[in-house]
């Protein structure tokens, strides 16, 4: 089995318009932006890195991460380096990565449990929590979603201020799919850009996972 996974490497956002993208998401989440070589950019927070938006198709990738660098199944992987983002690492702030949920109809959680690690304990309905005890008491890392809409990795962002965001959100032409709502999670809202990246916006997360930190 390999070492736990204790939480995120790092985000990238695969679009057809990175620059207009990253202008998007960093009007509502406050990043600082860098180019990169080969027209990427990426997204910033103080000296961690929230997330990286480069040309393509594909969303968001969610990179895990781990000893051993490989594909994963549902638009994630497996990558070496200092973890940045998880129950370990610093409490998040406004506009950082603060959790990832797998939204998903055919759930699998051996299998995730065999790549990465993890253990699991049952939440509420059709929600699964995994844990990791890569440093010791078991914290949770991530969640899984039994649901009929699309699946893959969701991505959560830290943020001071739920409406607030929302109102960025729509002033920049983006969509706000969900209205703030209170989940087991939190208080929620999930949003799109105008060319795409649909992701969560949680308010206040104490810690990880919002109120599965606790």
């Amino acid at each position: 089995m390999p070492v736990s996974s204790c939480g995120l490497r790092r985000l990238e956002l695969s679009v057809a318009e990175p620059e207009l993208s990253v202008d998007f998401f960093a009007g509502v989440l406050g990043w600082t932006v860098i180019a990169e070589p080969g027209g990427s950019f990426s997204g910033w927070v103080g000296d961690r890195l929230a997330a990286q938006v480069v040309a393509g198709e594909r969303g968001w990738h969610v990179f895990f991460g781990g000893d051993e660098p490989r594909e994963l199944r549902a638009g994630s992987s497996v990558d070496g380096g200092r973890v940045l983002h998880g129950p370990w690492a610093p409490p998040p702030r406004h506009g950082e990565p603060c959790w990832v949920e797998l939204m998903t109809g055919s759930p699998e959680d051996g299998y995730w449990l065999s790549e990465l690690g993890w253990e699991s304990r049952s939440g509420v309905e059709d929600f699964v929590l995994f844990t990791s005890a890569r440093h010791g008491e078991p914290r949770a890392v991530a969640g899984r979603l039994t649901t009929s809409r699309a699946e893959g990795w969701q991505t959560y962002f830290a943020v001071d201020d739920v409406a607030a965001a929302c109102a960025r959100v729509s002033g920049l032409d983006g969509r706000v799919l969900v209205e703030p709502t209170t989940v087991p999670t939190g208080l929620i809202a999930s949003i799109e850009g105008p060319r795409g990246g649909s992701c969560v916006l949680l308010e206040k997360p104490a810690g990880w996972g919002g109120a599965w930190s606790a």
